[in-house]
């Protein structure tokens, strides 16, 4: 396994990536919430970019993987500005953004910020809005009221067995960083894919946000029993049918 490079970003957190030169546009491969960069998809989307001769990114989030700091000390916000020092320092020209879970949820932030560097942007069971709309609406009472007593909650993950942990600072952040509240153009081609047996995230959320985007060429594709990870062959090759796609369009 080849060692990560680190970049220093203007907040000082250290950030982990591996870089695949080749041509443009690039892609960059935003993971999900407690995800790293060795998960299934980004390593199988980094061996298509490297066969195909496409540069590819793939990076951890500051408390994510190999990057510095702890998880609970984040937020959306920094783990956007994680993303977004990564794209302009790493990459040259306008990247491809796939984002995967609360991944897609930073791409779309990226793409608000950043429009001129974004050549166009892949949703991956995309996950915006997340925490105001899944966490804190799913919360009882009891955990509303631990959160802001403790300044966190924890839940049991499907994924680990340690639990999942909720700060305070999460949900306040989050609230700062919605999408689906105000306009959203995304001015340039976008895939979305979502699995119909996502627990984690409804396909009402790839439908809201379909609706919502003001973009002119964007679909989405509903895969009938896909699962949140969306890590299936099948799923793998309908990735890269949408990168492939995106970069045509872009090209076009």
């Amino acid at each position: 396994m080849t060692a990560p490079q680190f970049l220093d970003t203007p907040q000082g957190r250290r950030i982990a990536y591996h870089r695949t030169q080749g041509t443009a546009p690039g892609v960059v491969f935003l993971g999900g919430f407690r995800s790293d960069m060795e998960g299934t998809k980004a390593l199988h989307l980094e061996d298509r970019a490297r066969r195909g001769g496409h540069a590819f990114l793939r990076l951890d989030y500051s408390g994510h993987g190999a990057s510095s700091g702890t998880f609970e000390e984040g937020c959306i916000g920094d783990w956007a500005e994680d993303a977004m020092a990564a794209i302009t320092a790493i990459t040259d020209g306008p990247q491809i953004l796939v984002g995967s879970s609360m991944g897609g949820w930073i791409a779309l932030l990226a793409a608000r910020a950043m429009p001129a560097r974004v050549a166009g942007l892949v949703g991956v069971a995309a996950a915006p809005d997340f925490t105001e709309d899944g966490l804190w609406a799913d919360f009882t009472t009891a955990e509303r009221e631990a959160l802001m007593r403790d300044g966190r909650v924890e839940r049991p993950s499907p994924y680990s067995d340690a639990p999942d942990v909720y700060t305070r600072r999460l949900i306040a952040d989050g609230r700062e960083q919605l999408v689906l509240r105000t306009p959203l153009s995304l001015p340039f081609p976008v895939r979305l894919l979502q699995g119909t047996a996502d627990a984690e995230v409804p396909a009402r959320v790839a439908l809201a946000l379909t609706e919502h985007a003001d973009c002119g060429d964007l679909r989405l594709t509903l895969v009938k029993g896909a699962d949140h990870r969306f890590s299936t062959p099948d799923c793998l090759e309908l990735i890269e049918t949408a990168i492939a796609e995106v970069r045509a369009r872009a090209a076009g």
